[in-house]
């Protein structure tokens, strides 16, 4: 009785607290400012495997000066302290003004990442179609839980994660500046929006997905409103205005003005921009082989394919060939949110059935007029000869690792991530005879507004195992575990906010609002090569087996993404062509032969054991 007595009570009349996923919002400490001391000792040891005795020397000599009682580095720490009790994040701004807003880099490419997901088996237009609708309903389903502030609160280490990023994804829009740009959130307001955008044929769509009564539109009528969108953009012939915002930022900010001079252009871009997101029909691609296929969808996410492709198209993207993934803007938010975006759509996808169902009949998708002038018709002509230098440029190669994958590297009692950056490690050492600065992105979300920091995974002790590695008279597993020890170390640090790369940056960015001269550390050579990430790195731990791809950092490095999964590993690694020292397809054979070797090595001594616990955070 007491069972059925609860099948009829209102939830709001039961006194258990609803869980937010802002509850600990206000709860979560600020982030520390490192000690100085700690933080140039620290820098000094990330230099030691990568620069020459002298050159280390010469820096060790600065860093002194620097340190002296009443000198430089203790006014700016202090002027770093003030901030850090002023302000909610000492790191957030500067970190976004520095990383993306101030970056004058194309965004394809340079900073924004791309996701492929699973090939679907749809080959026609309907077929399309219908996953577009479906994967349009999930994101509005992601949505609703942002607007019900009911996400799942992520946990580490059984604290509570800054989930703020999370209400950062949807209904952001970056916008050009001639310097530098801005990022604006619609989101809030009295009136947020309700519209996405759809992007065929180089034409774009305004489709409402909720209806007169707020409730969002169904997957069939999504389904209807997306023929009505096709069947009214066949022409082929458009000029493709979108492959305007792939310019250098500061070409695209002057373009930017030359299209909004018009009222109608403005109107157009304003209601683009105040989009929930976009999603994009591309035309399907030419045929490759299997074993090339996510090599070539990955470049399709990161750049388009080039201006007679989809590059005029750009941010969910569907191809009519099966091909699906996204791209994303970096500045508001990192992977995570958008991995649990990727991870909730899949989800809601296979729970989802297409059903034909009685319709009430749906206003016309507006599609939105733009006044081609001659100005604006030289500078996506421009922009055309730009992207179709940058696209041939870009080697990027995807390949799955099927030998192993994270339950047995579990079962060895080893930490997955640092594994595989070993392996990374000894790939380049092999490849190049040296090692190199290498970043994998840390998350500081325990503390609040928390953004990134940097694992400096080039460390002395990896050094010394990428070196014996290949020495038959070394005692390489020792060697292995005191580099993986070493990695988890620099781990722990980074994401309590104590290693060295935005402690740097803080006090720099203090000296610059000081209006002071950059102290001699920031005009070192040993800085500039710290700061030169030949590998960067970032691991993306996705429930789906899909890959994230991202562009190299420098023009002489690499971009790696990777995606442990239970029995295999995903990998994406990109390089730039233009560049004669990198090979993306050589650094990925050494990596497959290093994680081999490595497994080779392990299993002289060790027998697997039986699997440990997840170490990502933990949704509840």
């Amino acid at each position: 009785k007491f069972v059925e007595h609860l099948r009829t009570v209102r939830i709001k009349d039961l006194s258990f607290p609803v869980a937010r996923s802002t509850t600990h919002q206000e709860g979560l400490p600020k982030i520390p400012v490192p000690p100085l001391k700690q933080t140039c000792e620290r820098y000094l040891a990330a230099l030691e495997p990568l620069i020459t005795r002298e050159e280390l020397a010469h820096t060790r000599t600065l860093i002194a000066e620097f340190l002296q009682s009443g000198g430089v580095g203790e006014r700016l720490q202090k002027g770093l302290e003030r901030r850090a009790r002023k302000t909610e994040n000492w790191l957030s701004d500067w970190w976004m003004q520095s990383a993306y807003l101030d970056s004058r880099m194309p965004i394809p490419v340079y900073t924004s990442p791309g996701v492929v997901l699973p090939q679907m088996h749809f080959q026609d237009r309907q077929g399309q179609m219908r996953f577009a609708a479906k994967l349009i309903a999930g994101v509005l389903d992601f949505k609703k839980m942002v607007d019900n502030e009911t996400l799942p609160v992520e946990y580490l280490g059984g604290k509570p994660l800054c989930m703020n990023q999370y209400y950062q994804v949807l209904s952001s829009c970056r916008i050009p500046g001639p310097k530098k740009d801005i990022v604006v959130n619609y989101a809030t307001g009295k009136s947020p929006s309700t519209h996405i955008t759809v992007v065929h044929n180089f034409q774009f769509f305004v489709l409402d997905v909720y209806s007169s009564n707020g409730m969002p539109l169904t997957v069939d009528q999504i389904y209807v409103q997306l023929e009505k969108i096709w069947n009214s953009s066949l022409q082929t012939n458009k000029e493709p205005i979108g492959i305007l915002t792939s310019n250098h930022r500061n070409t695209w900010g002057k373009a930017y003005n030359n299209l909004i001079k018009d009222k109608t252009n403005k109107d157009s871009v304003r209601t683009i921009q105040k989009s929930i997101f976009l999603v994009c029909l591309d035309a399907p691609m030419p045929r490759v082989s299997d074993d090339l296929y996510y090599s070539k969808v990955a470049a399709q996410m990161l750049h388009g394919g080039g201006s007679r492709w989809n590059s005029g198209n750009r941010c969910n993207l569907l191809g009519e060939d099966g091909s699906c993934g996204l791209t994303y803007e970096h500045a508001p938010a990192e992977g995570p949110p958008i991995v649990f975006l990727v991870d909730h759509v899949v989800e809601y996808m296979k729970k989802t059935e297409f059903r034909r169902a009685p319709m009430v009949p749906l206003p016309l998708p507006q599609k939105l007029r733009f006044n081609i002038t001659p100005e604006v018709k030289k500078d996506i002509e421009k922009a055309k000869q730009n992207m179709n230098i940058m696209v041939p440029d870009l080697d990027v190669q995807v390949f799955n690792f099927y030998h192993y994958g994270k339950k047995y590297l579990k079962s060895i009692k080893t930490s997955p991530d640092a594994f595989i950056q070993m392996a990374l490690q000894l790939a380049y050492y092999r490849m190049y005879q040296t090692c190199c600065p290498t970043y994998e992105s840390a998350s500081l979300r325990m503390f609040k507004l928390g953004r990134t920091e940097a694992i400096r995974s080039t460390s002395t002790e990896s050094h010394r195992f990428v070196q014996a590695m290949d020495d038959v008279s070394k005692q390489k597993l020792a060697l292995l575990q005191e580099a993986i020890k070493a990695h988890r170390a620099y781990t722990h640090m980074a994401i309590h906010g104590q290693t060295v790369d935005r402690h740097l940056l803080g006090l720099r960015m203090q000296a610059i609002e000081d209006l002071t001269s950059l102290p001699e550390i920031f005009m070192d050579t040993s800085y500039a090569v710290a700061m030169h990430f030949n590998l960067f790195t970032s691991q993306v731990g996705s429930k789906t087996d899909c890959v994230m791809c991202i562009g190299p950092m420098v023009p002489d490095g690499y971009g790696i993404c990777y995606n442990p999964m239970g029995d295999h590993i995903n990998f994406a690694v990109t390089a730039f062509n233009s560049c004669e020292e990198t090979n993306a397809a050589r650094l990925s054979r050494f990596l497959k032969e290093a994680l081999l070797d490595l497994k080779s090595l392990v299993e002289q001594t060790l027998k697997p054991s039986p699997t440990g616990p997840e170490e990502q955070p933990d949704r509840t």
